[in-house]
């Protein structure tokens, strides 16, 4: 029983009235719930890279495991240096952190107090309003236009109790995406006082030419911060590392809350490798975008509406989502509600290999009696 003298009932209101983060469903669950076989389970839920790793990052983890022993490179020295080498920054405009979601933790608790406000688009990220809550500020969504971002509203927006601003893009979990030029012109229109976070955890997705130049703007808007991930494209998704580019005056105050030894020695070494496998990342993203024609294909001849997708996702409506998502387990597919996103009738799906999709879409048609 619940007493007035227990800690829980003296944290904070904001603390108390957070909904938990729901990750996608684990295949060892779901083979336990409904007794199925996990090798026969297929889990596009949590917009994984469905390759497995490069086979340089696993022969890294390998070397680096013989020194398990020690504590990691708490600064990440050598993967700052590749980073900054490949990026075009100094490696002092670099903050490492356990995943991405990491690094927007930090921006929060960094700038972030109660009464402040942070502006993020609907249908966004859900990390955006956890770590904003978190902090004991306010969340101001502003709505989706066409399921994606709408840059004047969320300018319009902004007040002088604003101190972050969150953009996706492209955005989870809808896949919608904004051209580089309206992007850098809604950065230039945001006051400096306030922090500018892009959010590009999808962009090696992107087609080349589409790819994100954001970096590249932060010597003309120090209040940009542009972060990114190896969990998607370089699938590194179990160990949990990403990074944020900014400018080093931000990077500095950003260190001073992020926790020692935040991303751990195996990690590191992996991200190194991975980052020096360019064939690896790029034919993540020839896969993936022949997986999206596959899927493209598959759901139009089902008639069932998507969302046009510039991520490794894609945004289905099938009406009554909670029984579709049901039979979908039961067939073995997992896939990703996105009720609490304010989308009770869509259902997030990961782009996988070949024979993941057509299992997804053979299950999909199942459910739908189609």
């Amino acid at each position: 029983m619940t007493t007035a003298t227990e800690p829980a009932a003296h944290a904070p209101a904001w603390v108390r009235d957070i909904a938990p983060y729901v990750p996608g469903k684990p295949i060892e669950e779901l083979a336990r719930e409904l007794d199925l076989d996990p090798a026969g389970i297929v889990k596009l839920a949590s917009n994984e890279n469905p390759r497995g790793p490069s086979p340089k990052a696993l022969a890294a983890i390998g070397s680096a495991a013989a020194e398990l022993t020690r504590y990691p490179d708490g600064n990440g020295y050598a993967l700052r240096v590749a980073l900054a080498a490949r990026l075009g920054v100094p490696p002092e405009a670099i903050v490492l952190g356990n995943g991405s979601n990491d690094v927007l933790e930090m921006v929060t608790q960094a700038f972030l107090t109660p009464g402040d406000e942070a502006v993020y688009a609907q249908h966004a990220f859900a990390v955006y309003p956890l770590a904003t809550h978190a902090r004991g500020a306010k969340g101001v969504e502003v709505p989706a236009k066409r399921y994606g971002h709408d840059l004047p509203a969320m300018r319009a927006a902004i007040t002088p109790r604003t101190r972050v601003l969150f953009v996706a893009n492209p955005n989870n979990p809808t896949g919608t995406w904004i051209p580089g030029a309206e992007v850098e012109a809604f950065v230039a229109a945001v006051p400096r006082e306030v922090a500018v976070v892009l959010d590009e955890a999808y962009d090696e997705y992107l087609a080349p030419a589409d790819r994100s130049r954001a970096i590249g703007w932060i010597g003309r808007y120090p209040n940009l911060v542009v972060c990114r991930t190896f969990s998607k494209a370089y699938g590194l998704a179990a160990l949990r590392v990403g990074y944020g580019v900014m400018d080093p005056a931000l990077a500095d105050l950003l260190n001073r809350v992020r926790q020692p030894f935040n991303v751990n020695s195996l990690a590191q070494a992996a991200a190194i490798a991975a980052l020096g496998d360019t064939a690896y990342a790029e034919e993540s993203a020839r896969i993936n975008r022949e997986g999206m024609r596959q899927l493209d294909a598959g759901l139009a001849t089902l008639r069932v509406e998507s969302i046009p997708s510039h991520g490794n996702f894609v945004l289905v409506r099938v009406g009554d989502a909670s029984r579709v998502y049901d039979v979908l387990l039961r067939e073995g597919v997992i896939v990703r509600p996105v009720a609490g996103y304010g989308l009770p009738e869509w259902l997030r799906v990961t782009v996988g290999l070949p024979a993941e999709n057509e299992r997804f879409l053979a299950a999909l048609a199942l459910a739908l009696g189609r």
